[in-house]
């Protein structure tokens, strides 16, 4: 395959190396720009994950597509409802959880209420959410937001602080052409939510699309991501997450660390494996391994991002 079709900056070999395919438990350090991940279970992994001093301490979800029928996932209620009983089962208790979108197939209200019941009965403190296409489909995001909208500004997007660690939550699912799209009113909000903040303050950005060009031929990326990145280059840690592509990847540009994490519902093909990135259907013992959570945590005086993707059990 020619290097046009890879992502941008990156070979497909590379591309197939840095990203897992199963969504196997992979914990990651990032510590001054640099991102160091070893597999849980390698030999030399010492059984390493969230450090006990992390704070604040989050998991990112994606992906649920609750409504979803086909042979790729014939239960995706079922594999949501086991996503959220690993969470709740964690040994510390998140600060809150992220959603990073496609919380329904379909945006009807019915999936829509179905999701906000199920991820009403996780341990936490708070769950935040940005929408993805599929909870858009007919209405420009109207139910997402009426479900999800409060106390956010536009389409649906809105910043908050946790222990020292400010969050921005961005919205690039609405005005799709091919790739994802953030607008003039959206990067203004970035400018005027950032320009108060010390250059030292950890920042994490989430959206559904990847801000980094992934693969665009998929429309793995976002065109006006750019705008949004080049407002924080001054500061020292800023991590990107995202769902679209339900499968683990992590990429470093300078300052920024982007995880795309994996899904609850099915996997999707690796980026240029066939014309689209339709659902592939899998063995039951191989879905499970593709599907899974994120558990984050800020360690506290290091301002580091510690990561671990946990499998489904």
């Amino acid at each position: 395959m020619s290097g046009e079709h890879a992502a941008e900056g990156m070979s497909r070999r590379g591309l197939l190396r840095h990203g897992a395919w199963f969504g196997g438990a992979v914990v990651l350090a990032v510590a001054g720009g640099e991102v160091v991940s070893k597999v849980v279970g390698d030999a030399d992994d010492g059984g390493g994950g969230i450090p006990d001093d992390a704070s604040p301490r989050f998991v990112q979800v994606s992906d649920s597509h609750l409504g979803f029928k086909g042979p790729a996932n014939t239960d995706v209620t079922g594999s949501f409802s086991r996503a959220i009983a690993q969470i709740n089962a964690l040994d510390e208790r998140p600060d809150f959880v992220i959603h990073t979108g496609d919380l329904t197939h379909l945006a009807t209200p019915a999936q829509f209420d179905q999701v906000k019941q199920m991820m009403g009965t996780l341990k936490t403190g708070h769950v935040w959410t940005v929408p993805g296409e599929h909870d858009s489909v007919d209405d420009a995001g109207q139910k997402y937001r009426t479900a999800f909208g409060a106390g956010s500004r536009g389409d649906g997007w809105y910043s908050f602080d946790v222990r020292g660690v400010h969050f921005i939550a961005l919205v690039n699912t609405l005005h799709l052409k091919k790739l994802g799209h953030l607008g003039a009113d959206q990067v203004d909000f970035v400018r005027k939510d950032v320009a108060g903040l010390s250059s030292d303050t950890p920042v994490v950005v989430f959206s559904h699309i990847p801000l980094f060009a992934m693969y665009p031929n998929w429309g793995w990326g976002t065109d006006d991501a750019a705008q949004v990145l080049s407002l924080l280059r001054r500061f020292s840690s800023v991590t990107c997450l995202n769902g679209h592509v339900h499968q683990l990847f992590t990429k470093t540009e300078g300052n920024v660390t982007f995880h795309s994490a994996t899904t609850t519902a099915y996997p999707l093909p690796h980026p240029g494996d066939g014309p689209a990135p339709a659902p592939v259907t899998l063995p039951a013992g191989r879905l499970r391994d593709a599907l899974g959570v994120r558990e984050v945590g800020y360690v506290k005086g290091r301002r580091a991002l510690a990561v671990k993707d946990r499998r489904l059990a």
